[in-house]
């Protein structure tokens, strides 16, 4: 039968197990946990995400701790010192996303709900690629994830931007897998790849493109003259989960053929 309490220390193993209709395992969730709407109203709210409230978290008796990174090693560490079987994954990848659901699925005893549901987000993702395919031009784009200081992209971002029918414009940095390793010391570097496109997805606050606009130098950024900025919310797009493969890819999508079709 699997795990049948389950602390979920970020948002993917919660809107997964939702998926797979197994909220009932889930005593404790993340505080930053958006999706689904019901987790947030319904669950505990017992970590953040380099923190979390240990005795709130024995006191809800886990049979495991589920998180992401090793950013949350404090808190895996922790838990384990207090006796919680801790579960951390570490996928920075399309593919690795797919996976998780598999192996989540299968931690859990649903591992036929778990490989058709990567299965369909699998196929989705194959129908946008091949939607994009079509394209007659394919735009650069520029992803930042913070402005100060400014950081690139990660990797399941830059893959998806692919699919969605875009050029990653620093497809380097998006092999990294720590954003300070993503940081971008000199913003020429940015300018140099002329982006068509600039999304920002500043995780936890709104993007402001004026603020991009404003930058010194950037006036002749081709998506700063032709007012090519746009926001993804960081909820769809930043957690390494089916959000970032259904709704994240789908506002790539949106922004990529929507310059494509005023750029044929």
């Amino acid at each position: 039968m699997g795990p049948r309490r389950i602390v979920c220390l970020t948002e993917e193993p919660t809107e997964t197990l939702y998926l797979l209709g197994e909220e009932a395992r889930i005593v404790g969730i993340s505080g930053f946990t958006v999706r689904p709407p019901a987790a947030r109203r319904d669950k505990p709210k017992v970590s953040a995400f380099t923190s979390a409230k240990v005795d709130r978290i024995l006191a809800l008796e886990p049979d495991i701790a589920i998180g992401f990174s090793d950013i949350q090693a404090d808190i895996a560490q922790a838990l384990i010192k207090a006796g919680v079987e801790v579960w951390i994954s570490n996928h920075r990848s399309v593919e690795g996303i797919l996976d998780y659901i598999r192996r989540l699925g299968a931690l859990v005893g649903v591992a036929a709900k778990a490989d058709a549901l990567a299965d369909s987000l699998a196929r989705g993702l194959d129908e946008v690629r091949d939607a994009s395919s079509r394209l007659s031009r394919r735009p650069t784009v520029y992803f930042e994830e913070w402005d100060e200081p400014l950081i690139s992209g990660i990797r399941w971002v830059s893959e998806l931007i692919g699919i969605a029918g875009g050029n990653e414009a620093l497809p380097h940095r998006a092999t990294q897998s720590l954003a300070k390793h993503r940081i971008i010391a000199d913003p020429a570097e940015v300018i140099a790849t002329a982006p068509d496109i600039i999304i920002g997805s500043w995780c936890g606050k709104r993007f402001r493109p004026e603020h991009v606009a404003a930058r010194t130098g950037w006036e002749a950024v081709p998506a700063i003259r032709d007012g090519e900025l746009h926001e993804v919310k960081s909820p769809l797009i930043l957690q390494p989960g089916p959000a970032a493969l259904t709704d994240g890819v789908s506002e790539l999508r949106r922004i990529i053929h929507g310059w494509a079709s005023r750029h044929a």
